[in-house]
């Protein structure tokens, strides 16, 4: 059936993710390999290395199944995924473009937990930096009782701890910033310190090495302080990595939700960013095909 629309229409979200979800059709959840090998890559230009975050899809596909829609879309990399399953990756030819360390909550603003989160980052520096992997996520922790000003100090003096150990092992520890408005599990972290880009970024300055970075996560950033491309140019040389996802909700980059894509990635091209943008959104309907979406909104 011939669709009626102009070829000459200019190019829209509308557009791009009825295509995606044509490309998806056959990728749900009973795709053959035979025809996991055949189909031709949803990701084409290239001018930005993707990758898809395991959480996020851990319900509906194994780590194996999971690597193979990564290669059917074009993706480079699965990431936060345990170093244990990492030989799948490689088999795979994938990298985890960012690995776990300490978790959110407990985190580098407060001292009693600083040996913890270090013990835990110098490991998985360590694993990164024998499988190849370039990134490590950290958190700045909740703020229990810790003013906003002494939680900085505190974690300029944490990571100045770690981030030489960092330097030696060229792996980058990617600081990420989190809302701390929306009070849904995995959706929002009320009590987050880390909560607006330039707190995060005041303390990546302090420490002064090129490998401690911001994880700019676009639907936290949008939530917390919006000005999305401006502050992508603003801090292009201090981000290590990128994480998506739809406001609100943290759904599909759909039309149901509020960020337009396409002009953030080209943003992203422009100041010549080249790390990775990581899929993180939380699947509504079929996840195969919400990925198909999202990744070809991406691919600019």
């Amino acid at each position: 059936m011939f669709s009626s629309e102009p070829s000459s229409l200019p190019f829209t979200r509308r557009r791009v993710l009825q295509s995606a979800a044509a490309l998806a059709a056959a990728g749900a959840f009973g795709i053959s390999k035979r025809n996991l090998r055949a189909a031709q890559p949803v990701i084409k230009n290239r001018r930005l290395k993707q990758s898809i975050v395991q959480w996020c899809f851990e319900k509906y596909w194994t780590i194996e199944q999971l690597c193979q829609q990564a290669k059917r879309l074009g993706c480079d990399s699965v990431e936060l995924v345990d170093p244990k399953d990492w030989p799948v990756l490689k088999k795979h030819g994938l990298v985890c473009a960012i690995a776990r360390s300490h978790g959110f909550e407990k985190g580098m603003n407060n001292p009693k937990y600083q040996e913890m989160c270090i013990d835990k980052m110098r490991t998985t520096i360590d694993a990164c930096a024998e499988a190849g992997f370039p990134n490590v996520i950290t958190f700045t922790g909740f703020r229990e009782d810790i003013p906003d000003d002494v939680g900085i100090k505190n974690c300029i003096a944490g990571y100045k701890k770690i981030v030489g150990y960092a330097e030696k092992k060229n792996v980058t520890l990617c600081l990420e910033m989190l809302n701390s408005r929306v009070n849904e599990t995995m959706k929002g972290h009320p009590g987050y310190q880390g909560d607006h880009t330039d707190y995060c970024i005041e303390i990546i300055k302090q420490v002064g090495s090129p490998r401690l970075k911001l994880l700019f996560d676009i639907y936290h950033v949008q939530i917390m302080d919006g000005d999305v491309i401006r502050r992508i140019r603003q801090y292009a040389e201090y981000i290590g990595h990128i994480h998506t996802a739809g406001n609100p909700g943290r759904g599909e980059l759909d039309d149901n939700q509020e960020i337009n894509y396409p002009p953030v990635m080209r943003a992203l091209v422009e100041v010549k960013y080249t790390g990775y943008v990581g899929q993180e959104f939380i699947p509504t309907r079929d996840p195969a095909k919400g990925l198909a979406e999202a990744v070809t909104l991406c691919d600019v």
